[in-house]
């Protein structure tokens, strides 16, 4: 599994990328992995504000369905729209085409409470 440097990882396995004041989120490769066959994604809306920790989405595969949390506070500005007809982009591309949304930080120092990319690769190997 990859685990790209440069980017920000949750504990509940988001990924975050810092575009200037503003954070790309989406799932980790493990979390996709652990999911399964991705059929459907809910995503918010754009103009959405959310505190960092709370659900902003869910992911439904063949297996379960699992709540995102994001890992940053602030309002949603984008989302990514071809999802709703290729949800499968989680599974095929996580830290590319299948982002999930682009927020507003309310405050980009909240990325230090997250991992970086060998932290969240000892964290997952801890949890296997």
């Amino acid at each position: 599994m990859t685990y790209p440097e440069g980017l920000f990882y949750s504990k509940d396995h988001e990924w975050v990328k810092l575009e200037g004041n503003r954070a790309r989120i989406g799932i980790t490769e493990y979390a996709q992995g652990a999911l399964g066959d991705v059929v459907y994604a809910e995503v918010p809306s754009p103009g959405d504000e959310f505190a960092a920790g709370d659900n902003f989405g869910s992911v439904e595969s063949v297996k379960s369905v699992s709540d995102l949390y994001i890992p940053v506070s602030g309002k949603v500005v984008e989302v990514n729209g071809e999802l709703d007809g290729s949800p499968e982009l989680i599974n095929r591309d996580p830290y590319g085409k299948g982002w999930v949304a682009v927020v507003e930080m309310d405050d980009p120092g909240e990325t230090s409470g997250l991992m970086s990319a060998s932290d969240y690769e000892a964290f997952v190997g801890e949890s296997d």
